[in-house]
């Protein structure tokens, strides 16, 4: 994976599946969603609750963006 930007981009988690480990996140003041899986939750917990407000890294990963490196803001 490689870095879109090196600013840490804040966001709300808006869907989270448990079972899968895959969620999304949608930018504060935009419209734009970032997938991410749960690996990228940075406290080794493997999930988070939706409404969760969020700091995270934007990622290039085989073409798409994802989140990264997410963290509770």
């Amino acid at each position: 994976m490689t870095d879109i930007d090196d600013d840490r981009l804040l966001g709300t988690v808006t869907n989270f599946d448990d079972a899968r480990g895959l969620g999304e996140i949608q930018l504060d003041d935009s419209p734009a969603m970032f997938p991410f899986h749960c690996v990228s939750i940075s406290d080794g917990t493997r999930t988070i609750a939706v409404g969760t407000k969020v700091s995270f890294d934007a990622m290039l990963k085989l073409g798409r963006r994802e989140a990264g490196d997410i963290r509770p803001a």
